[in-house]
């Protein structure tokens, strides 16, 4: 008789506590924080909390719910803001420099539906923004150079490189809100480098300024030797006689220069043809 009461009592014990755990795992919490979707045999049936911009608080959706034990699972969802942190990469501006970047970007689960058939968790298309930001980044940084980086240029090209990103992530029900370079360096050593690379480039770009100018200035000398040659032609063809007049003073002057300065003597007939200035002739 006993016997028989405590195998009654304890069936019914088990009936309790299975039906407690069934309870208990109909009965879900999600809270304001959280989306979740409710996978019924592995193809997302409803979308709890869902997020919706704009919505007050307490008129979410967020609270007590239920699913249907060992038919359907819950997959949470982050709703608040998560980031995706992208490794120190190299990337080689335009300008040739070999730059260290360290980026994140920030995004939402905005399509929770679409993030569980593609990725299936938020950490999974955390994975999945990862490379892609790498990607988009070192392609858009590699068309500019090291010094739009410290300019008001830097803005432009993360607009660029979130709108590139974003469009990837809209694929995993993400939207992209922001990206940020956290550092954009040169490698160490490369600094002094670079200032030898630009003192070379700057000495080339000298010399070739020099034999420009002394190409110039031959062009310019040759013109004006001949515009003087012509002008000397012009002149003492009009005046032959004052013309061997000065020749034969340029050759007196250059001669007697010479012999005087060495100490020479000339001796010369007076009536030497050389001489035919003094004579008046």
């Amino acid at each position: 008789m006993l016997r028989e009461l405590w195998e009654t009592q304890r069936t019914s014990l088990i009936a309790i506590a299975a039906a407690v755990l069934v309870a208990l795992s109909t009965i879900i919490v999600v809270p304001e924080t959280e989306q979740a979707v409710v996978v019924r045999l592995g193809e997302p049936n409803r979308v709890i909390n869902r997020f919706r911009p704009g919505t007050d608080f307490g008129q979410t959706g967020a609270g007590l719910t239920w699913r249907i034990p060992f038919i359907e699972r819950l997959v949470r969802i982050d709703k608040r803001i998560l980031s995706v942190s992208m490794d120190s990469q190299e990337v080689l501006s335009t300008d040739q420099l070999r730059l260290q970047v360290d980026a994140y970007a920030r995004f939402r689960i905005i399509d929770p539906v679409r993030m569980v058939r593609t990725a299936g968790t938020s950490a999974r298309v955390e994975e999945q923004l990862q490379p892609i930001l790498t990607s988009v980044l070192r392609q858009e940084l590699g068309k500019r150079t090291f010094q739009s980086l410290l300019t008001a240029d830097r803005g432009a090209a993360m607009i660029k490189i979130r709108e590139g990103l974003d469009q990837q992530a809209r694929e995993y029900g993400a939207q992209v809100l922001d990206v940020r370079i956290k550092r954009a360096d040169l490698p160490e050593g490369a600094l002094e480098s670079t200032f030898a690379r630009m003192q070379a480039a700057r000495e080339q770009e000298a010399t070739m300024i020099r034999a420009e100018g002394e190409k110039n200035a031959q062009i310019i000398r040759a013109e004006a030797e001949s515009q003087a040659a012509k002008i000397y032609a012009e002149a003492f063809n009009k005046d032959p006689a004052f013309y061997d007049f000065y020749r034969a003073m340029k050759s007196y002057d250059i001669t007697f220069d010479k012999a005087g300065g060495g100490n020479s003597t000339l001796i010369l007939s007076p009536d030497n043809d050389y001489l035919r200035q003094f004579r008046g002739k």
